[in-house]
């Protein structure tokens, strides 16, 4: 019996057939950083106060620049920031029925007087300072006693995420790669322009869980076809260039959110690329370990022969045998937490899933509202994940996997700790400590993936996998409301947070046992009793 891996011996591990693929597939994992956090700018919540009409009049009678009619009409409240103008309230005073006067207007009112105004809510709505420029925050009003409504969009968004992961994953197993990867960019175009044209508030809500449901389950299906499709040497190296292409689109990102002003044609351009993807009908093949796993030998021959050929290296006889090398047992959830080493695993690699995914969004969606040049500290922010790539693949290979998964860990989040102490007045320091803090959680979120699959069984590997990667889109739902609710208390307090959690969980890392040049286990006893197996194998040899 012949595998498709020792058909790549012959066809070639990673020759110019998989790099084409690889190239149009990592052009498919760009996009996705728009939508993963384009709520920054989509859903940038700018300066604003309380509308007040009978004011306007006034204004143009008086000449007030709006600086001043602002003092004139905001109280000051306590904030996390210090006493600023309320954003939520305003005097509730007519101001065409007083006895004031330009004269009065000109020179300052006393505290006494103002305190004597009764207040009120913003009834007649919001004015916002974002120079033309128009986000759903701004559009539908979601500010003041309805801010919390802007987490929800980006927790539906997660929720998205987590349910088209396990559905078109399913379906990835069931129907095949390529199927699935256009499927879901199917779904991705229509409910992208479905975002981008809801009417209210209630549909986008629906339409952005749909959009996420498409494009999340489409990212991990493009992931698994490429390291499908190349030997078992180059898979680290592929997943890590593919997460750089997704570092590509944050980079992208602000550029596209300066040039276009309007969220609802951001949306557009981020949906654009998913309708180009649906050609990828004819240039990207079905992967040929599927058909092999479906006993569809014929298809996967004809693939792989097409492969040697653009390749140009030539196939021995050995082709005609060609067999799915998987293996027929298959394991289920409690096999995930019925030993105590595998028990262990689970938890710890959960924890560090739930915790790269709130840290690495949570730093990402911080900086909207942080009030300095967004599309600036964005870029900065964006840039720092290509050190972080190139220093995985610079250590995993020479010093391990599990020293630094753990340093960038605690690195990051001693980082995050330490931004939250720095004073304003230190800001190039706060900024190189923020970017530290986003380099070390980078590295850490795409180092889990490599522990994750080298640490269990073969039987369990997908779904331990699987399984443990639920976190990350569960923390995709709780960071935002993590980070808004808790920034209204104090601006650096999700910060702390962020660094308790790194700190926490580069610490139980260390638990874990080191899987460089380790063969990858095969049984739930190679976890378990691995002194054991190596007694066994010591013997073997000797005999």
């Amino acid at each position: 019996m012949t595998t498709f891996d020792d058909i790549l011996e012959e066809a070639g591990k990673f020759g110019r057939f998989q790099k084409r693929i690889f190239a149009l597939l990592c052009m498919a994992s760009m996009p996705f950083a728009g939508v993963y956090v384009g709520v920054v700018f989509q859903g940038f919540t700018p300066d604003h106060w309380c509308h007040d009409p009978g004011l306007e009049q006034l204004r143009e009678n008086c000449g007030l620049p709006l600086e001043k009619a602002r003092r004139l009409i905001l109280p000051l409240v306590n904030s996390s920031a210090g006493v600023l103008p309320s954003q939520c309230q305003r005097y509730d005073v007519d101001w065409n029925f007083t006895d004031l006067t330009c004269e009065n207007l000109d020179r300052d009112i006393t505290e006494a007087q103002r305190a004597a105004w009764p207040t009120t809510s913003c009834k007649n709505g919001w004015e916002y300072d974002y120079e033309g420029r128009e986000s759903f925050v701004t559009e539908f009003d979601l500010v003041c006693t309805d801010a919390w409504l802007v987490d929800v969009l980006q927790a539906i968004l997660g929720v998205g995420f987590l349910v088209g992961s396990v559905c078109i994953g399913f379906l990835a197993d069931k129907f095949g790669r390529k199927v699935s990867f256009l499927v879901s960019n199917v779904l991705s175009a229509l409910t992208g322009i479905l975002v981008a044209i809801s009417p209210n508030y209630i549909s986008l809500v629906v339409f952005r869980a749909l959009h996420g449901f498409g494009v999340k389950g489409g990212w991990m299906v493009a992931y698994v076809l490429i390291t499908e499709l190349v030997g078992v040497e180059y898979r680290r190296v592929v997943g890590v260039f593919f997460q750089m292409a997704f570092s590509c689109g944050i980079i992208v990102l602000p550029l596209v959110a300066y040039l276009i002003p309007n969220w609802r044609w951001i949306q557009v351009a981020f949906t654009l690329p998913y309708i180009i993807f649906m050609s990828y009908y004819w240039f990207v093949p079905e992967s040929p370990r599927w058909l092999l796993s479906q006993n569809n030998s014929s298809k996967a021959v004809e693939i792989t022969e097409a492969l040697a050929k653009e390749n140009k290296k030539t196939l021995s006889k050995n082709i005609k045998t060609l067999k799915d090398d998987a293996h027929s047992a298959s394991g289920s959830f409690m096999d995930l937490i019925r030993t105590p080493n595998i028990r262990k695993y689970t938890l710890i690699l959960s924890f560090n899933w739930f915790t790269s995914a709130v840290v690495y969004q949570g730093l990402i969606m911080r900086l909207g509202i942080l009030g300095g040049n967004v599309y600036i500290d964005f870029l900065i922010s964006g840039l720092v994940e290509f050190p972080a790539a190139f220093l995985i693949l610079f250590t995993i290979e020479r010093i391990g996997r599990r020293l630094p998964f753990a340093t960038a860990n605690i690195v990051s989040g001693a980082a995050c700790l330490i931004t939250a102490f720095i004073p304003e007045s230190l800001l190039w320091l706060k900024t190189v400590m923020a970017c530290v803090g986003r380099l070390g959680i980078s590295m850490a979120f795409e180092i889990v993936m490599f522990v994750n699959t080298e640490l269990y069984p073969t039987f369990i590997r997908n779904l331990g996998v699987s399984v443990c990667c639920t976190l990350c889109d569960i923390g995709g739902i709780v960071v935002p409301f993590l980070l808004y609710r808790l920034a209204v208390i104090w601006l650096e307090l999700p910060l702390i947070i962020f660094g308790v959690l790194a700190v926490i969980a580069g610490g139980l890392v260390l638990l874990l046992p080191e899987t460089k040049g380790v063969p990858l286990p095969e049984t739930i006893d190679d976890i378990e009793l691995p002194n054991r197996n190596k007694e066994d194998t010591n013997t073997s040899h000797q005999l």
